[in-house]
């Protein structure tokens, strides 16, 4: 079975770092492209970053770009999301997803970021 987990959240201090990180079982990241989103109460779903397999090219939403970093560990079927100068609009639950090559969807669980002022 397909199981992706984040882990990592919880609260800090604006202005600090957290690094969250997707694990992944049942399934390697190898042609996958593997994604971090996040909600907040009220609001739609974003898309904040993803890293896509077939070519290691990356994305990152203009709201966290020059602050946030994906980054994989392969070895370990792992997909860390490192967060630096977090502001208090960064609060939301963040979760991973993984996208097949023949485009099937799956969600993990999310994790709960909170930024305090």
């Amino acid at each position: 079975e397909v199981q992706l987990q984040a882990s990592g959240g919880g609260l800090v201090q604006a202005g600090g770092s957290m690094r969250l990180s997707c694990a992944a079982s049942g399934f390697t990241f190898d042609d996958y492209a593997i994604g971090w989103f996040r909600q907040a109460p009220g609001k739609e779903r974003e898309g904040v970053s993803c890293i896509t397999y077939t070519d290691n090219s990356t994305y990152y939403a203009d709201s966290v770009k020059s602050r946030f970093t994906i980054s994989s560990d392969n070895a370990k079927n792992t997909v860390y999301l490192q967060m630096n100068s977090l502001k208090p609009d960064d609060t939301a639950v963040y979760s991973c997803n993984a996208v097949s090559p023949i485009g099937i969807n799956y969600w993990g669980k999310g994790t709960q970021v909170t930024v305090s002022s």
